[in-house]
């Protein structure tokens, strides 16, 4: 199969008909083989009934029905332990992604590319969406490291391979392209797409969206950068907190010696020890985060094979 089309919908019924409608007339100019995975993140309105009525009428058109609200990220994951595509694709069910994009996508992917993103340059959402998603998208390109401009638009499409690799959950769809990188797949990329008004109903995202962004930020550059190495990170501050502790102590130590200060009821002497502590715990949870990793990579093993061209034994005599 070529594309799997991967739809996260949330309270959609409304658009849900208009949008598999278009994605059938790209997928048979493009003469595509594909599927059409649609997944009920708990809705509350008639969304699984209209995708039980767009299963009928083309069996392309599969659902699933998340027994309540986990989230867009469980509901990718679930559409994407699913697809069976050669490429999968991901788009919003509100129809401000336009499907008509994807040919452009999968033509950039078959460039040689593992990911390719959408950027909806121009947005068609008021200052209070649009302001704070520069913002965090500035600062996300800033500390990821990855030059994409628009980390959280729903328009992507992936090699098969990107998505079997990629873990979600909680709100990590939003850094898909960074775990994805994290996993080796770092020919990563973004093509400017055409972004269209909401057509019905209203945004299911507030502002509270941007807060818990900046903590998953957080959580996935510890992931990606120190989750098989924890002692560099833990050790790291660990040993900083410790010497600079020390220094203070030390410090004091000789005031007290040398001058004769009375160093009892200084704020000081407090700062150093609770410092010489911190640095210690941080040492000690280091050394627990690698006991961890190393029984773990017992278990699973240190790397993972992409491919590889054999020795025949024939060959080798």
């Amino acid at each position: 199969m070529d594309l799997s089309i991967v739809v996260p919908a949330y309270e959609e019924a409304a658009s849900l008909p208009e949008l598999v409608a278009e994605l059938h007339t790209v997928c048979r100019q493009q003469a595509w083989t594909y599927e059409v995975w649609i997944v009920d993140d708990g809705s509350r309105d008639d969304t699984w009934a209209t995708i039980a009525q767009l299963h009928a009428e083309d069996r392309r058109v599969a659902g699933i029905r998340l027994r309540r609200n986990y989230g867009k990220s469980a509901a990718l994951a679930a559409g994407f332990d699913h697809a069976r595509g050669r490429y999968v694709a991901t788009l919003d069910a509100d129809l401000q992604d336009d499907p008509h994009e994807l040919p452009a996508l999968i033509a950039k992917l078959e460039e040689g590319y593992d990911l390719v993103s959408g950027w909806k340059r121009k947005r068609q959402d008021p200052l209070s969406k649009t302001l704070p998603s520069r913002f965090f998208n500035r600062v996300t390109r800033i500390v990821s490291g990855l030059p994409l401009h628009d980390f959280n638009c729903g328009l992507k499409v992936y090699r098969r391979e990107v998505v079997e690799h990629v873990t979600l959950y909680g709100e990590l769809h939003r850094y898909i392209p960074l775990l994805a990188k994290w996993e080796g797949f770092d020919r990563i990329t973004e093509v400017e797409v055409q972004h269209r008004p909401r057509q019905h109903g209203q945004t299911k995202f507030g502002l509270e969206r941007f807060i818990r962004g900046f903590l998953d930020l957080i959580s996935v550059v510890f992931l990606t950068r120190f989750a098989a190495r924890p002692m560099h990170f833990f050790g790291g501050l660990g040993t900083l907190s410790f010497l600079a502790g020390l220094g203070i102590s030390l410090y004091l130590t000789l005031d007290k010696v040398i001058y004769g200060n009375y160093i009892g009821d200084r704020p000081l002497l407090l700062l150093g020890l609770l410092m010489i502590l911190f640095g210690a715990q941080m040492f000690t949870t280091g050394l627990l985060g690698e006991m961890i990793i190393s029984r773990r990579m017992e278990e699973e093993g240190a790397y993972e094979v992409a491919e590889a061209h054999t020795v025949s034994v024939r060959e080798a005599a």
